[in-house]
């Protein structure tokens, strides 16, 4: 009996110095908040930190790249390590010229691609998908859950139909790319298609990039403290 306790008291003990990770933080666009969530219950990234802005800044992309810098500059003190949860998001460029220059102070990396639809889809899949028919209009989960407010009511179609001919002429096809199997979810993208006019095709892409990146991102962090012990 006194054997088995030693033989307990050295495993707790041993669970007990396990080193634990030292946490980082995502700041992120809010349509993504629901899929990072998920993916850090899925995967245990207890020490991953979500800090959300607003989805609607998309409307107003010439502001993403300040508000992310005060974001940064914000939180920098309290991580070592963050991580952007956009795509480069109709910033022509500018959100990766401020990550250049708040990387002074170690790298701050950020989601592949041009926008989400690039980074659910993956490189190659979407520029397929872009060769096949230019005139796509896109739709996420998130999008779909917010269809009505953020196509509908802020294009203001449910009061000015006729403004429906002038915003997608130039379509032809609406892609629901789904990070979820939800039947839900894919009745109203099929509604959305019939509402604006549109051929209907899912795409179901999982959360693609985003959850290759992050995984990437965790690892690098965890290989990076490793080194810091190992020099300690």
């Amino acid at each position: 009996m006194q054997r088995r306790l030693r033989r307990w008291r050295r495993y707790c003990f041993t669970i007990a110095e396990l080193p634990v990770p030292s946490p980082i933080l995502v700041i992120a666009c809010g349509a993504l908040a629901r899929e990072i969530q998920a993916l850090k219950r899925l995967n245990h990234w207890q020490h991953l930190h979500l800090q959300c802005m607003d989805a609607s800044l998309h409307n107003r992309p010439e502001q993403i790249t300040e508000r992310l810098r005060e974001k940064i500059r914000a939180q920098r003190a309290h991580y070592q390590q963050i991580f952007i949860g956009y795509a480069d998001c109709g910033t022509g460029g500018a959100l990766d010229r401020m990550l250049l220059e708040e990387s002074l102070e170690g790298q701050i990396h950020r989601l592949p691609g041009a926008h989400c639809y690039e980074f659910y889809a993956g490189h190659k899949e979407f520029a397929e998908l872009q060769e096949a028919e230019l005139g796509t209009f896109y739709l996420t989960d998130f999008l779909v859950r917010h269809f009505q407010y953020l196509v509908i009511e802020l294009l203001q179609l449910d009061q000015h139909p006729e403004l429906q001919t002038t915003f997608f002429a130039g379509y032809h096809k609406l892609v629901y790319l789904s990070q979820t199997h939800d039947r839900s979810l894919l009745r109203q993208a099929k509604e959305a298609a019939q509402r604006l006019d549109l051929e209907f095709v899912q795409v179901h892409s999982g959360y693609g990039l985003l959850e290759i990146e992050l995984k990437e991102q965790l690892g690098r962090v965890d290989e990076s403290q490793k080194h810091d012990r190992l020099l300690a």
